[in-house]
């Protein structure tokens, strides 16, 4: 599929947009000013392949938390901006790699610009996100509708930086609505040529969120849009990570860890599948091969599923199969099947 061009921008360690790969960032749940619990849910963000995290500051003590939060992680931190632009003055004095700010929250213009003038100082980018429940209330009712609401907005503010010779930016125009945020960006992506964050803000619980933002987002990357993704998940912050590094591979676009190839179970099944499943994909969390393991039921799918992994197990009456590469290897009793096949497994990742 073909990527929307875009400029390229650097924050801390890592690029934005232009032909690196698109980033997978989530938003720590924890109270910022607690230190200790929010750099171990980042390090724990970072064990999954998180590449950028945002953390609240909503007051003077997440302020002055950061620079204590930013030597001990390794991944670029980003400041989360509400109502009060000195706390973005002082996250970008405490040395983040970024700030969040919502334009229509902030206040009037000589505030906005107080900060895009630190950001500049600092050599720091912005991310200007618009969410359709804080549009600045002229923008309310607007007879374009949500989604001309959105651009029109941002664009404003886009224009704003830019006379202020600012170009290190990313624009997000999100909605709950998955429809309103395709139908935003889509308008958008030719009329900015800075990068784009794509996501369906407040998305809901893990299961109706993580299908919102597949369609959502997947769609939009199926376009070309997006260099970088948050999946908004009313979960723990790993789900995001992993739920938006899955969308990304199905489509090609990251090769990042296991793929799991599993049938939907039937009445043909001897053992239970779904927790079998379930096993394999725990055990697999933390591997870094982008190997394709199938975790077939029966005989029915299980040999031509197998076919299209590196490794498999079809499993059978008190025994299965164990395949690579789609030709059957042996045959295992069915307590030993999932030893057996992470012995194939392991033997696979010390090839690659």
């Amino acid at each position: 599929m073909s990527r929307r061009k875009c400029r390229q921008i650097k924050i801390g360690n890592i690029k934005i947009g232009g032909d690196a790969p698109i980033l997978v960032q989530s938003m720590t749940n924890t109270r910022t000013n607690d230190t200790k619990s929010t750099v171990s849910q980042i390090k724990r963000l970072e064990l999954v392949g998180c590449d950028l995290v945002r953390v609240a500051v909503p007051n003077e003590e997440a302020a002055a938390a950061l620079p204590i939060i930013k030597k001990k992680i390794d991944i670029p931190l980003v400041a989360d901006i509400h109502f009060d632009y000195k706390l973005a003055l002082a996250a970008l004095d405490a040395g983040v790699d970024k700030i969040r700010i919502n334009p229509g929250n902030i206040g009037d213009e000589k505030r906005i610009k107080a900060i895009i003038d630190k950001a500049k100082e600092r050599n720091v980018p912005i991310r200007i996100g618009v969410n359709a429940g804080s549009l600045h209330k002229k923008y309310r009712g607007f007879k374009g509708g949500m989604s001309e609401a959105l651009v029109n907005s941002a664009l404003e503010y886009v224009d704003f930086l830019e006379n202020l010779d600012f170009y290190d930016y990313i624009i997000s125009v999100k909605a709950s609505s998955v429809l309103t945020t395709i139908e935003a960006y889509e308008l958008i992506a030719d009329k900015v040529s800075c990068p784009l964050h794509i996501g369906v803000t407040e998305a809901g619980t893990l299961l109706s969120g993580s299908v919102k933002s597949a369609i959502g987002i997947g769609m939009l990357l199926k376009e070309g849009i997006g260099d970088t993704i948050r999946v908004s998940l009313t979960a723990d912050p790993i789900k995001e990570v992993e739920v938006g590094f899955k969308i990304l591979c199905a489509l090609g676009l990251r090769n990042v860890g296991p793929d799991i190839i599993s049938c939907p179970t039937c009445g043909r099944c001897e053992v239970d599948l779904i927790a079998l499943a379930k096993e394999v994909e725990n055990r697999l969390f933390g591997f870094k091969n982008p190997i394709k393991v199938a975790v077939m039921g029966c005989v029915v799918n299980g040999p031509g599923e197998a076919r299209e992994a590196d490794v498999g197990i079809a499993a059978g009456k008190k025994e299965g199969l164990l395949f690579i590469k789609g030709k059957p290897i042996r045959k295992v009793p069915e307590e030993d099947l999932i030893d057996a096949l992470f012995e194939l497994i392991s033997d696979f990742e010390g090839v690659n």
